[in-house]
């Protein structure tokens, strides 16, 4: 029994550590870029929210955009935003979650 319990926890460690450093830090954003509501969403009168995964480097620049959901017509156009994003800098690189919402003007 006792092995079997061993067996599970190291089967399931592996999977927490890896849950863990996906987890966004809530670092704070020192300068942000507005997204540009795009064309074919206006005529389409389109809303939503994308929510992205931004790495960001120590220094505060973005290293990479990963999007986690929303319209795709949306989502270029949050990425081409949140890529000029600046973050506080901090000791090492770091996940964010990003939500953009976007309503028709």
């Amino acid at each position: 029994m006792r092995r079997l319990a061993a067996i599970t926890l190291l089967a399931v460690c592996p999977l927490y550590r890896v849950a863990a450093q996906d987890q966004p830090s809530a670092r704070a954003i020192m300068e942000r870029v507005a997204p540009s509501y795009p064309d074919l969403a206006r005529r389409l009168n389109m809303e939503g929210v994308v929510k992205l995964r931004v790495t960001v480097e120590p220094g505060g620049s973005v290293q990479s955009i990963d999007v986690v959901g929303g319209n795709p017509v949306l989502a270029k156009a949050a990425q081409d935003a949140v890529v000029h994003w600046k973050w506080v800098p901090g000791p090492k690189e770091t996940k964010e979650i990003v939500e953009i919402r976007f309503h028709p003007k």
